[in-house]
Order: structure tokens, then sequence, then C-alpha cells
């Protein structure tokens, strides 16, 4: 039963860091359908943000996150910019832009191997190797701060999209795009917006992820997968139902590690996920 609960806690919380991993995807992929598979790329580089800082000046990975923020924000509407006048506006978009975005993961891997090699790279911080216990749980700091984080965070885009005029445009965009433009918005700016807020969660994730173990160059590849598989079983675009799939996973995987080895947690992941696909293709909270 200690065995039990453990694992269920350390599902749990980190299940909430990958719903911060997988929110910007699910407004690439989910609500622009745009199919950034570079998303984990741009988590690795805010890791290595946080580490460079982290080293140098000594400050907290998670406040490195947000202030790298509104950069990685710029990069985003780059990065849209490029690939809307290369291949969105010519229509190219469903294998050129993939092969696009492939491109600028090779890019970002082999940058940052080339200017730090392939060791792994961690942080310090306080509560970095501290834990507590609740009965016969262990908490583990560096699994409680992402947890925290990453909730504040995927929560502010999910009030941000619901509750702002911009953020009912992003999700509008998807829905309507006709419309959209009816109503006086420009689609293009709509989503080059939309682009650099997904963009701007992964300085914050990959700062949450160097702060539960060290990282180097080509650990994005792990968590494609995992991102996209997030937020398909939450249903395409449905924040909350990332939210759920990811704390699913999570559990899930958590599970596995601990009762059958941690190289099954992959599998029967992505096992459950073509059974719930199969019973529900739409995801969890996606539309019928």
């Amino acid at each position: 039963m200690d065995l039990f609960a453990n694992a269920i806690v350390a599902g749990i919380l980190l299940g909430a860091f990958y719903a911060a991993v997988a929110v910007g995807l699910a407004i690439t992929f989910g609500q622009l359908d745009i199919v950034n598979i570079a998303h984990p790329a741009f988590v690795i580089v805010g890791s290595y943000i946080a580490w460079i800082v982290n080293a140098r000046l000594g400050l907290d990975p998670v406040l490195v996150g947000v202030l790298a923020s509104p950069l990685f924000f710029l990069v985003g509407a780059l990065v849209y910019r490029v690939y809307y006048a290369a291949f969105e506006r010519t229509g190219q978009e469903s294998l050129s832009g993939l092969a696009f975005f492939f491109g600028v993961m090779f890019i970002v891997e082999v940058s940052l191997i080339l200017a730090y090699g392939v060791d792994y790279r961690s942080v310090s911080a306080a509560y970095i190797g501290k834990s507590f216990e609740l009965g016969p749980v262990g908490v583990p700091l560096r699994l409680l701060v992402p947890f925290v984080v990453a909730g504040l965070m995927t929560g502010g885009v999910w009030l941000y999209l619901s509750r702002t005029f911009t953020g009912r445009a992003i999700l509008a965009v998807a829905q309507d795009r006709l419309a959209l433009q009816l109503m006086g918005a420009d689609p293009v700016r709509v989503k080059q917006f939309a682009f650099g807020l997904a963009i701007a969660t992964t300085a914050i994730a990959g700062a949450l992820l160097i702060i539960i173990g060290p990282v180097e160059p080509s650990l994005g590849r792990v968590y494609i997968g995992r991102a996209f598989a997030i937020v398909v079983l939450g249903g395409m675009g449905s924040i909350p139902g990332m939210v759920v799939a990811a704390l699913l996973l999570g559990v899930v995987e958590s599970f596995v590690s601990t009762f059958a080895g941690p190289s099954w947690a992959p599998a029967v992941s992505f096992g459950a996920l073509l059974v719930t696909l199969a019973v529900r293709p739409a995801g969890l909270f996606g539309r019928a």
C-alpha cells in the first residue's frame, strides 16, 4: 500500500510537468493545426538557458524561465512568420511544414551539442534534493515545485484563452477563419501571437525539466511522443482535457515504473492511448 500511495503521488506530480510541456503543443497542434515536432527542442533550450544563468548568476531556475519567456515569445513569432511565408501561405504546410520543423529540431539539437557537448547538465537550488513526508508518502521538492509552477502556468494559459478577446480569437481561428476575418481580425497575426505564446511556455517548461533531473541536447526526443499523445488523448485543443490526459499518463507511467520497471512505462502509456482512441477517437474532452 505504501508503494501504491507513493506511485499515485509521484504520478500526479510528474503529470503536472507533462502538462507544462504539452500546453504549448495543445495550442499549435490542437488549435492551429501546426505539427510543431520541434516543440520539445525549445523546452531543452529553456533548460540550457536556466542552467547557464543558474551557474553564472545563481538565479533560481524557475525565475530564469519566467524572465526568458518574452524572448521565447519573440522567437516563436519569428519562426511562425518564416513558416507562414514559406509554407502556409502557399498551401504546402502538410508535408513541407513538417520537414521544416524537423529541420528546426535538428538545428537546435546540433547547435547545443556543438556548444556544450553531450554531457548532462544540472542546476542547483535550495529545494533540490530535499523532501518531506506525508505519512507513508515521500514528496520530493524537485517534483513539488514543478507541480505548483506547472499548475499556475497551465491555469494562466487556459484563463487567457477563455477570458480575453485575443484568446477567443485564437480559438476562433481554428474553427472558422473566414468568420474571424469578418469580425475584423487578421488570422495571420492571431496565429503568430498564438505560436509565440506556445513557444513562450517552453522557457518555463524547460526550467522545470532541469529541476526534475539533468538534461542533455537529445533529451527532447523523449518528449515528442508523450506531448503529442497527451494533446490527442485530451481532445485536440482542449486545455482541461490536456491536463487530465497528462495526469493520467503520469500516474500510469509511475505505476508501471514502480511495479514493472521504467523500460515498460512508455509502451504501457501509449497502449492506454490506443485503447482510449479506439473507444473515443475525439479524445477525452474533444467534440464527437
